[in-house]
């Protein structure tokens, strides 16, 4: 809430990301719940990325970096997160890499999922 960054989209990368490990580490180094590369967990301020709160703290402000970068549009901030945003700011979602297809994607169904849920909790 502090980022304005809804709950759902956070808890999304993380059911696409690591599945809910607190101790996941990817085979290129990502790492925690969010997954953050050394230096993007080092550059969001997570000392240690594998403690949860720092790790999704630090998760957090960089998907609200992205928001700011990508005005939003939340399938370029979703890929962004996965391929890295200079990447993503060249080619504006003109990619072929299935990889990255499938994950926005991916997040985009588990965030709508999470929406619809919370949404039917509120409205009980």
């Amino acid at each position: 809430a502090h980022y304005r960054v809804p709950p759902e989209l956070i808890a999304a990368f993380i059911d696409v990301e690591s599945r809910w490990n607190p101790r996941a580490v990817s085979a290129k180094g990502a790492m925690g719940l969010m997954q953050l590369m050394p230096a993007t967990a080092k550059r969001f301020g997570a000392i240690e990325p594998l403690d949860v709160e720092q790790n999704i703290a630090a998760g957090t402000r960089y998907v609200t970096a992205l928001m700011w970068e990508f005005h939003g549009d939340l399938r370029l901030v979703t890929a962004a997160y996965y391929a890295g945003d200079r990447w993503i700011a060249e080619r504006k979602l003109n990619y072929n890499n299935p990889d990255v297809v499938a994950y926005v994607e991916a997040v985009r169904l588990r965030y709508t999922m999470r929406k619809r849920a919370s949404t039917g909790m509120q409205r009980r």
